[in-house]
């Protein structure tokens, strides 16, 4: 049986840009009321002003979710400006084109302070929230397809997303008798400001996503928002928008060699 979004609170974070304002607009218009949290006020302004053009209900909370605390702050908000959140997606994150071993202690903290421990942090205090309201609810977390295989130069993103996907897997059977759903969100190469972003504290100029992945492998944030709406409507625990990299993760597990042997050569 398909879930009744309207009325249901949808909590957001990184909801300014890309997959996160995506995901915004296509729940206002499924009838959820949204709550975005970002670093930067303006994009989140503009996804909350458009949300209200169109008669949907929507509020945003300029925040940085690796402070302290920020997770409560911004699920207090959410519930005194639009109501009990329902769902959460956790969904900002950072990237780095780093080689492992020149990847530092200090890079490999702050990517996964954004990545994971922020993910964890807001699925905590999130499902105690649920637990004590007894009305079910949702959890996702964007853990992109690097969850499942890693590619040269990622080293740390992967493993940050993995350690995203892990946690997904074992809170969705730890909390499944109190009715909340867990789902972990997998994208493919997306067109969002991301890898600009990923750019800059990799010390480079650019990071073309173009240049270097083929067009049937690089999808819109409107095709991840869609499917994360299908997931929110009727729960399972993955999302996927890719088939064919779906199965190239079993592939990946049945044939390493072979799959290390196609990868290895893809360098930024």
């Amino acid at each position: 049986m398909s879930i009744d979004l309207k009325d249901r609170v949808l909590v957001i974070t990184g909801g300014g840009t890309g997959i996160g304002a995506a995901t915004a607009i296509a729940a206002a218009s499924a009838g959820m009321r949204v709550c975005l949290c970002g670093r930067r006020a303006e994009p989140l302004r503009k996804i909350v002003e458009q949300i209200h053009s169109n008669g949907g209900q929507a509020m945003f909370l300029e925040l940085d979710v690796t402070e302290p605390g920020s997770e409560a702050r911004l699920l207090d908000a959410a519930q005194d400006q639009l109501g009990t959140p329902w769902a959460v997606f956790a969904n900002a994150g950072r990237g780095l084109s780093r080689t492992g071993h020149e990847t530092t202690p200090d890079e490999m903290s702050a990517i996964f302070e954004v990545n994971f421990f922020a993910t964890h942090r807001l699925f905590s205090e999130a499902t105690r929230r649920m637990i004590a309201h007894g009305q079910g609810g949702h959890l996702l977390a964007c853990a992109s397809c690097l969850s499942r295989f890693a590619i040269p130069n990622h080293a740390a993103y992967a493993a940050t997303k993995a350690s995203q996907d892990m946690l997904c897997q074992a809170v969705r059977l730890e909390v499944e008798p109190h009715g909340i759903h867990v789902s972990s969100v997998h994208p493919i190469t997306t067109t969002t400001e991301f890898f600009d972003t990923a750019a800059r504290h990799s010390g480079m100029d650019d990071l073309s996503i173009e240049k270097d992945t083929p067009r049937a492998f690089i999808q819109s944030p409107d095709r991840v928002a869609d499917a994360i709406i299908r997931c929110l409507k009727r729960p399972r625990p993955e999302v996927w928008t890719s088939r064919i990299v779906r199965l190239a993760t079993v592939v990946r597990n049945l044939f390493p060699k072979l799959f290390d042997h196609r990868t290895r050569n893809m360098q930024d």
